[in-house]
């Protein structure tokens, strides 16, 4: 199947409530994981183990309700930042679901132990296809799930998972190999509204009454003589304090830091942090989760920011 849809609109909670509901009506009867969700950004699969915890405590609690058995359903994040006590503990338990990456999939496959717990997947979730759909990397995903299908001696239920994947048609003979496909089209095009704006009249020629901020200590700063950055920070400034959410994209690290540092001395606090690639994992999902909550106004990031992950709602980018 291949589901095409909005971002937001459910379609990742839509393809793992079948799942789900399959291991809470029939329980494991042999270790083993049961359910395999795959995506090509790392970062989203931290937040499709978070985003479970919700289901999975309604599961319960309406058991519980009901006076039914408890389903017990274990899930399992397997990535390349994964902690070697964890991949051993799964080597030895099998989680029902297990969240990957198509490289680490190709890994455990490979294993000669690692993949016996694969050997019991009746479902396997594609999301973000078209970031890989006509890729090398979709090319190697695509032989890995023909492995697992050859592992398991069945076939596996296949469901592929996009917002902006086109022509559908095609992509759908990639995500289950040529096989028969049902196509679920509930895409719709989002109204966008787009400003360029120009923080001086002459850009060629930046205001020398524009005054210049005091160099940072430990490197040169952008705004140096004849910049238009001095007029781009006080701007920069009225428009997040003017929405509740905004993300910065910058092409580098060091301007990801200097920018974010320029805002906040501005702004007289700690209104920016800085994400890129440099930073520690922790650090990274630490300013992510800051800024889901409503805490942070404003992200400056590199392309380290990987879109697709759960943002929660951004007003302004």
């Amino acid at each position: 199947m291949l589901l095409a849809a909005p971002t937001g609109s459910g379609k990742t909670l839509a393809a793992f409530l079948v799942g789900l509901d399959r291991l809470a009506a029939a329980p494991r009867t042999e270790p083993g994981t049961r359910l395999l969700y795959v995506s090509p950004l790392k970062a989203l699969n931290y937040d499709i183990e978070r985003n479970l915890r919700g289901p999975l405590a309604g599961l319960r609690a309406t058991a519980d309700r009901l006076g039914l058995p408890v389903p017990e359903i274990d899930v399992g994040v397997r990535t390349g930042d994964t902690p070697e006590r964890e991949r051993a503990r799964q080597a030895r338990t099998p989680p029902d679901v297990l969240i990957t990456t198509p490289e680490s999939l190709f890994l455990l496959l490979t294993s000669p132990t690692r993949r016996e717990g694969l050997r019991t997947v009746e479902t396997v979730i594609i999301d973000e296809i078209h970031a890989i759909a006509g890729t090398k990397r979709g090319s190697h995903l695509a032989l890995s799930l023909e492995r697992l299908e050859h592992l398991t001696g069945r076939p596996v239920q296949r469901i592929a998972l996009s917002a902006t994947v086109a022509p559908l048609d095609e992509v759908s003979r990639y995500a289950t190999g040529d096989r028969p496909c049902t196509i679920v089209d509930a895409g719709a095009r989002r109204a966008l509204e787009i400003d360029v704006v120009v923080p001086l009249a002459d850009m060629a020629r930046p205001d020398a009454d524009v005054p210049e901020p005091a160099p940072i200590a430990g490197g040169n700063d952008a705004s140096a003589s004849a910049s238009v950055w001095p007029a781009i920070y006080p701007r920069l400034l009225e428009l997040i304090e003017a929405h509740t959410s905004t993300l910065i994209f910058v092409n580098y690290r060091r301007l990801a830091e200097r920018l974010a540092l320029r805002l906040n001395e501005l702004a007289e606090r700690e209104i920016a942090r800085s994400h890129h690639g440099s930073l520690a994992r922790e650090t990274r999902q630490e300013v992510e989760e800051l800024l889901k909550a409503g805490e942070l106004p404003c992200l400056v990031a590199t392309s380290s920011l990987e879109l697709g992950i759960d943002m929660g709602a951004i007003d302004l980018v």
